[in-house]
C-alpha cells in the first residue's frame, strides 16, 4: 500500500474563493497565496502540520530571508516566486519517498516494522485525544475502545502529526528495539514538545503570508544548516534524551515512535490499528523556539531556569493574556513576561516598512491542558484574535499601552463586579462565595466585552498612527464597559433579597470600625470603583449628568411660569 502525501489529497484547503477541497502537499504550497487557511479537525492541528510539514519544507527548500529586506521581498511577491515553485517541485520529488504514509520501508514520521515485544497493537482512537483510549476516557467520545475506528490515509496522516506534537505523557508500550524498556513498557514519557507549552503563531491574510510570518529571518543561516526528520536517516525503535541542535529538527521533533496499519477496503486503504511507543525526550524548550511567549524570573529557585516557556489558562480569551503579546522586552532584574520571537519580529517588520501600516495582522493561540500526570487530556485551548502589528513595535509603545489598559479596565471592572456580589451576600446575611465555587458577575462581564474587545483591536489596527481616533475607540470601549458593568449591576441588584436593602452590620474588632453592608453601599462602592477604573466613561457619565440636571431645571422653570 502506499499514500504519497506529496501528491495525494490530504489537506483541506479554504481557497479565498470557490468551495474547500482536499489538496495534495505540494498543490498546497504552489497555491499558498490563494488560499486563506486550513481546515483541520481540531484546531491544534494547525500548528503541527505548519512546524512538522510546511514550515520545514519551505526552509529545508528555499532557505529563510537572511535579512528583513529579502524577507520583505518575499512577502512582496504574493506567493512564492517562479523560480522558487521550481524549487519546491524539485526537492519535493527528490524527497518523495521519504513522504509516504505508508511505505513498508520508510513510512512519513514512523518507523518501519515497529512492534512491541507481545506484537500487540491498539486502535488507531489511540491518536485522537476526543475518543476513548487507555487511560483517556472522554465523557463524550463517540465510540469505545472495543470499536473499530477507520481512518483514511488522509486524516490518519493528520492525527499522526497531532500525536507528535500533543500526545500524552506517562506509560507507553515498549518496542522491540528500545534499549531502556522494562517489563514491557517505557516509563516516565513527557507530553508532545507543543504540551508542554502555550503556543502563540501569527496569522496572515493568506497561507502564504502565515508561512512568512512563522519564518524567523535566519541572520546568521542556523536553519539552514539544520535537516527535517525526513531528510535524516530513517528512524528506529531506539530514542535518547537531548535539547534540539537546530530549528529544523525542533520543528520536526519526533516524540515518539509511531506505525500506522493499514487494511484494504472496498473503499481503498483504512488505517484501523497503530502501535505507538515512546520516542526523543527534548530535555529543555530551545531559546530559540519561535512559537510560545516567555515567564522571566529575576531570583529562580534551584534547579529553575530563569525563563521558560508561557502555558496558556483554560477559560480565558487570548487578549485577556494580551500582556505576553505585547511586551517585547523583560530587564533581567525583574519579573515578567514576554512575547514571542515571532511577534517580536513582526513589529521589527513594521517598524522597518516591510508590513502595511494597517496591516490586519492575527494571533492564534493553542494549548492542551492535561490531567492525571499529563495522561489524560482535560482541556484544549484555541483562539484567535486581531492585533495591530503597530502594537509589537518599540516605536509605538503608546498604542501598547492603550492595549493593555483597555484589558485591564475589563479585568479591574470585573474584580469589583465580584466585589459588589460579596458584599451583597454580606448584606443578605451570608458569606462571599469560595473562590473554587460558584458562577461570578465578573466572567459573565469579561464573556460579553470579548467582541467589544476584538473590535477594539481590529478598529486600532486600521489607524494605529491617529493618536485621535484611538482616544476615540478607548472612549467607546470604556462607554461599553461602563454600561455593561452597570447592567450586570442592576441585575445582582434586582436579584437581591429584601434583607439586603435593610442591611447587616458585622461586629468590629476591638479597635476596628464596624462594617456596614447594604445593597445601597454595595452599588456606591461599584459606581466608585467604576469611575477610578473608567475616567473617559465617567467623565461622559458626568457631562450627561449634568446636561440631564440643566434640562430638569428648565422644565421647572417653565411649569413655574406657567
Amino acid at each position: 500500500m502506499s499514500f504519497d502525501l506529496v501528491s495525494a489529497p490530504w489537506l483541506r484547503d479554504l481557497p479565498r474563493s470557490g468551495e474547500p477541497a482536499e489538496q495534495s502537499l505540494q498543490d498546497t504550497l504552489l497555491n499558498a497565496h490563494l488560499i486563506e487557511g486550513l481546515s483541520l479537525p481540531s484546531p491544534t492541528m494547525m500548528p503541527a502540520v505548519l512546524r512538522q510539514v510546511l514550515l520545514p519544507v519551505v526552509v529545508h527548500a528555499l532557505g529563510a530571508p537572511r535579512s528583513l529586506g529579502e524577507w520583505k521581498n518575499w512577502f512582496e511577491q504574493d506567493g512564492f516566486s517562479s523560480q522558487q515553485r521550481e524549487k519546491l517541485v524539485v526537492y519535493l520529488d527528490e524527497h518523495r519517498g521519504r513522504f509516504d504514509l505508508l511505505s513498508d520501508r520508510t513510512p512519513f514520521a514512523q518507523v518501519a516494522g515497529l512492534e512491541t515485544p507481545k506484537g500487540e497493537t491498539k486502535s488507531v482512537a489511540l491518536l485522537i485525544p476526543s475518543m476513548a483510549s487507555g487511560n483517556n476516557v472522554p465523557v463524550f467520545s463517540c465510540l469505545t475502545e472495543g470499536e473499530t475506528l477507520e481512518l483514511r490515509p488522509a486524516d490518519a496522516a493528520l492525527w499522526l502529526l497531532h500525536a507528535q506534537c500533543w500526545d500524552t505523557a506517562a506509560i507507553k508500550t515498549g518496542a522491540v528495539g528500545d534499549d531502556k524498556m522494562k517489563s514491557g513498557k517505557t516509563t516516565g514519557n513527557p507530553t508532545g514538545p507543543l504540551g508542554q507549552l502555550g503556543v502563540v503563531m501569527p496569522l496572515g491574510r493568506t497561507l502564504y503570508e502565515t508561512i512568512l510570518l512563522n519564518l524567523p529571518v535566519d541572520y546568521d543561516g542556523q536553519a539552514a544548516r539544520g535537516v527535517p526528520q525526513w531528510a535524516a536517516g530513517p528512524a528506529t525503535a531506539a530514542w535518547e534524551s537531548r535539547p534540539a541542535r537546530d530549528l529544523l529538527e525542533l520543528w520536526t521533533w519526533q516524540s515518539r515512535r509511531i506505525r500506522l496499519i493499514a487494511v484494504e477496503t472496498p473503499d481503498g486503504p483504512r488505517v484501523t490499528r497503530v502501535v505507538l511507543a515512546a520516542g526523543d525526550r527534548l530535555t529543555v524548550t530551545p531559546p530559540f523556539e519561535p512559537h510560545t511567549a516567555w515567564t522571566h524570573v529575576a531570583k529562580p529557585r534551584a534547579g529553575q531556569s530563569p525563563r521558560y516557556p508561557r502555558r496558556h489558562r483554560p477559560g480565558r480569551s487570548a487578549w485577556q493574556g494580551l500582556n505576553a503579546l505585547l511586551v517585547l522586552a523583560v530587564p533581567e532584574e525583574s519579573d515578567g513576561v514576554s512575547t514571542s520571537l515571532l511577534l517580536r519580529q513582526a513589529g521589527e517588520l513594521y517598524a522597518q516598512g516591510c508590513l502595511p501600516a494597517d496591516y490586519p495582522l492575527r494571533v492564534a493561540t493553542y494549548g492542551v491542558e492535561y490531567g492525571n500526570q499529563s495522561a489524560v487530556v482535560e482541556h484544549v485551548m484555541a483562539d484567535e484574535v486581531p492585533l495591530p502589528a503597530a502594537a509589537l513595535a518599540a516605536s509605538h509603545q503608546d498604542l501598547c499601552q492603550l492595549l493593555l489598559e483597555a484589558v485591564a479596565q475589563a479585568d479591574r471592572a470585573a474584580f469589583a463586579l465580584d466585589r459588589m456580589l460579596a458584599d451583597l451576600r454580606r448584606a443578605a446575611g451570608g458569606e462571599p462565595l469560595p473562590r473554587d465555587k460558584g458562577g461570578r458577575p465578573g466572567e459573565v462581564l469579561l464573556h460579553t466585552l470579548d467582541p467589544w474587545m476584538r473590535r477594539l483591536l481590529a478598529g486600532m489596527s486600521r489607524q494605529p498612527d491617529d493618536i485621535d481616533v484611538l482616544e476615540a475607540g478607548m472612549s467607546a470601549w470604556e462607554e461599553v464597559v461602563w454600561r455593561e458593568a452597570r447592567r450586570i449591576a442592576a441585575e445582582l441588584l434586582a436579584a437581591a433579597p429584601l434583607t439586603a436593602f435593610a442591611g447587616r452590620v458585622k461586629k468590629a474588632e476591638k479597635g476596628e470600625k464596624k462594617d456596614v453592608y447594604r445593597s445601597a453601599t454595595a452599588d456606591r462602592a461599584l459606581t466608585g470603583a467604576l469611575r477610578k477604573i473608567l475616567p473617559r466613561a465617567a467623565e461622559a457619565e458626568q457631562e450627561r449628568q449634568a446636561e440631564r440636571n440643566r434640562t430638569s431645571s428648565m422644565s421647572l422653570k417653565e411649569e413655574a411660569s406657567v
